[in-house]
């Protein structure tokens, strides 16, 4: 793949699933992610720095403008699961993920997530993950996609393995938890031509 700016790449206005869609947080989306967080909080308080207390709705607000901006510019790719509704629109706010920490050069991408409290046992977070990792290797021609998380935090680790990610290996004390605690990470992977098919031969 020619090196191109990662500003000339048309992303779909979502990424749909059976159930869900995938889209870029907008001016407006404040309410709905304030609502979904400060319902979790208590899940979402041990792994995340940014849910360590309940945020206001101009916080929230501003937070989902920053996040626009940063996806405009591909900096970061930080996207809302959203449920899909009956006619085929964005219904509830389900949770997030997203691109993160990308390098367009090779490329390569980590997929973060988050789920809302009383959605658990329904494959939402498993699904988002999918949805995204084919999006990246179909259309971003991503030769790696990451998972990261805490090594004890069990469900994430999950979502990982369900979608047949490769453990590559434990961080020992390679960062610090929300408690400013010394942490192991778990470095999962899917890369290309080993988890991903090889790219086609050019003929």
């Amino acid at each position: 793949m020619s090196a191109i700016d990662p500003l000339m790449i048309d992303w779909p206005a979502a990424l749909g699933s059976e159930r869900l869609l995938l889209r870029a947080p907008r001016a407006g989306d404040g309410a709905a992610l304030n609502e979904a967080v400060a319902q979790s909080l208590d899940e979402l308080k041990p792994w995340l720095p940014w849910a360590q207390s309940t945020p206001t709705p101009e916080q929230s607000e501003l937070t989902c403008r920053q996040m626009a901006a940063r996806f405009a510019q591909r900096s970061d790719m930080p996207l809302f699961i959203f449920e899909r509704a009956g006619d085929g629109t964005c219904g509830r706010l389900l949770g997030g993920t997203g691109l993160h920490r990308g390098d367009w050069s090779v490329p390569r991408f980590e997929i973060g997530y988050w789920r809302r409290s009383g959605e658990h046992g329904r494959g939402v977070i498993t699904e988002a993950v999918r949805t995204l990792m084919r999006f990246a290797f179909d259309h971003l021609d991503a030769q790696r996609v990451e998972i990261r998380m805490a090594s004890h935090n069990v469900k994430s680790r999950a979502v990982a393995e369900r979608c047949a990610f490769t453990l590559e290996g434990v961080l020992r004390r390679d960062s610090r938890d929300v408690q400013g605690q010394p942490r192991d990470t778990a470095v999962y992977a899917r890369v290309r031509g080993v988890e991903e098919a090889q790219e086609p031969t050019a003929t």
